[in-house]
């Protein structure tokens, strides 16, 4: 009798496991097809998170053949991007570079993570465009190199009106716009003539309408120094908040990293305000009256779903007295259906109590109210309901919206109003909400002159490096009051003012200035494009994410990734912590330009000023800086 079978069974059994494999590797492909294929503006191949991807980015080495093995970044389970304790006297000679098909990547909002996560997000309540960073172990840990031809960018003014298209090699939306004007490729360029989706004849002249349908003096929006901060909600390329700059208007132009992919990118590039996000599920990063105006014209957002919650959240953000300029089809009902998303969104709003201000052609201005009168009137049982006394309008990292009105407080009901004194003298004078900090005016004034005091050295030291026109886009990583913003207000330049989530948010003092801002947790990722500022001003920002346990060298590499090719930073901080970066300039390929102390002995502080160096991936570095 044969042992085991036959030849022909033999055969049979291996065509079958042959086929049972063939079959378990499609369905492996195409299960993960979407995390290994297109990756909307991240590339054609996935963008592999941790040590997998020191496999996916190559060493840099200042354009060397080859380098002797010893002087090469190490890239395996030892690296000092994801050391043993033991090992914290490494410090690598270079980071890996990212693959250039990665060099647009944003950490938190890349929709190849939330593939290689299997991540359960509503679609329809766009939870796939909100923040969702890559835990410790699968944070990137390479440079994000610019993209092949990259120049440095325009300078502004300029800039707000043409950029190199090498920058932002994505035309898209020229042609999808083409017929309103958003955006143009000429040659090398991308040229912006102004218009958009609602305005095909230039923002400059649909601002100038808005002004005119509130009556305002010289069709200026700005309404004397009383309209300063305007919040932009589907912005597109954000050309509304460009125009608006000219009349000391401030706009935080919002968008999320949606079909339209690189529009937030395009208005950074262009040096207008702005940040990605979306109106999700969570509270937008901004405090509770902080815009005097919102504004969006077609901006494709359904403002009556979940009970009127994204319009709700709007209100939370106006000021008392605040408008929402909304163009739209829906605002001239030109057929059934617009007729009834009117009628639904005109109760919504009339039970929020917001009043029409001026309706004319294919836009409604609405207000909201000065006091909490009208809601106290409110039959019982109205919805959307006031919202719970323990509820902190303030509260906003991570935060759910909640489909409720917020109240006045009591001081507040009683002013009838912000008691904001109008641009730019509400720069410096002290804000009404600084009691709510226990911060008394004389703090307030001093903390001014003193930030007034280190911009000056700041400039003093930057001076042999810059021309008036270098600077534009600004992050202070930790405003506080914002007074490093104010002390820049006769720069040609803009400041994002970042508050740490995890001091006392001075977000609405930053705001209540005329200055604009966000909240942030800086052992994660920022919510913007690589190479989108000019200067980073770090202010003790290393030494509180070192108390918080967090890694340094994340940081560091974020830090990179947001910065401009020659582009600056300013770092205040204690002696160890200047040390620490110093040990890390050639790695990053950053330059120290000076070193010195504080000019106040008793801070400890020391100021380090930093260039990044130009260069391109795979080639030697370039001499300008």
């Amino acid at each position: 009798m044969m042992r085991g079978r036959p030849d022909g069974a033999q055969r049979k059994g291996l065509v079958t496991s042959l086929c049972v494999m063939a079959v378990l590797l499609c369905f492996i492909f195409v299960y993960y097809g979407s995390s290994f294929g297109s990756g909307g503006n991240q590339g054609t191949s996935a963008f592999e998170y941790g040590r997998s991807l020191r496999k996916l980015g190559s060493t840099y080495l200042g354009g060397e053949e080859e380098a002797d093995p010893a002087d090469r970044v190490r890239t395996d389970e030892d690296s000092r991007l994801g050391m043993e304790d033991g090992d914290v006297d490494f410090i690598p000679k270079s980071f890996p570079v990212c693959d250039s098909r990665h060099s647009e990547l944003i950490p938190c909002l890349d929709r190849n993570l939330i593939y290689q996560l299997r991540l359960k997000l509503d679609l329809n309540l766009m939870e796939h465009y909100e923040r969702h960073c890559p835990p410790a172990d699968r944070r990137y840990n390479c440079l994000i190199p610019p993209p092949p031809g990259y120049q440095i960018p325009i300078k502004w003014p300029k800039s707000r009106d043409e950029v190199w298209k090498a920058n932002i090699p994505h035309t898209h939306l020229a042609h999808e716009k083409s017929d309103q004007n958003w955006m143009v490729v000429k040659g090398e360029k991308i040229v912006f003539p102004g218009g958009g989706t609602h305005f095909h004849y230039g923002a400059d002249k649909y601002i100038a309408a808005l002004a005119n349908m509130l009556n305002f003096s010289d069709n200026n929006l700005n309404n004397n120094g009383n309209i300063r901060t305007v919040l932009d909600v589907g912005c597109g390329v954000a050309s509304f908040g460009a125009y608006l700059l000219s009349s000391d208007i401030i706009a935080m132009s919002l968008a999320p990293n949606d079909v339209h992919q690189n529009q937030i990118q395009f208005a950074l590039e262009r040096g207008i305000p702005a940040y990605l996000g979306v109106l999700g599920t969570k509270r937008l990063p901004y405090p509770s009256r902080s815009f005097e105006f919102a504004h969006c014209s077609r901006c494709r957002i359904d403002w009556l779903q979940r009970d009127g919650i994204l319009l709700l959240e709007l209100d939370r953000v106006l000021r008392p007295g605040g408008y929402f300029a909304y163009s739209s089809p829906e605002a001239y009902a030109q057929d059934e259906e617009d007729l009834r998303i009117w009628r639904e969104m005109s109760a919504l709003v009339e039970r929020m109590c917001w009043k029409i201000a001026s309706k004319r052609d294919q836009t409604v201005i609405w207000m909201k109210p000065l006091t909490n009168d009208c809601y106290m009137k409110r039959p019982p049982g109205t919805h959307p309901p006031m919202c719970k006394s323990d509820d902190d309008p303030d509260a906003v990292l991570g935060v759910r919206m909640e489909a409720c009105i917020t109240p006045y407080s009591e001081h507040d009901h009683n002013a009838m109003g912000s008691e904001l004194v109008p641009w730019p003298a509400r720069l410096t004078a002290p804000p009404p909400r600084l009691a709510d900090h226990g911060i008394t005016p004389s703090k307030f004034k001093k903390d001014t002159e003193l930030w007034q005091r280190r911009v000056e050295l700041y400039w003093n030291l930057l001076k042999p490096k810059i021309q008036e026109d270098t600077l534009r886009n600004i992050m202070d990583m930790k405003a506080n009051m914002g007074s490093f913003a104010a002390a820049l207000r006769e720069k040609n330049v803009w400041v994002m003012n970042v508050v740490p989530e995890d001091v006392p948010s001075t977000l609405r003092i930053i705001y209540d200035r005329g200055l604009i801002g966000t909240t942030h947790d800086w052992c994660e990722a920022f919510s913007t494009y690589p190479r989108t500022y000019d200067l980073l001003h770090a202010w003790n920002v290393l030494s509180d994410v070192e108390k918080k346990g967090c890694s340094l060298e994340d940081l560091l590499i974020e830090m990179d990734r947001i910065l401009r090719p020659t582009g600056f930073i300013i770092v205040r901080d204690r002696k160890p912590s200047i040390d620490f970066i110093k040990k890390y300039l050639p790695a990053l390929h950053w330059e120290s330009v000076s070193e010195s102390p504080s000019e106040e002995e008793s801070e400890g502080e020391t100021v380090l000023l930093i260039q990044k160096r130009m260069w391109q991936s795979g080639e030697s570095f370039k001499d300008s800086m």
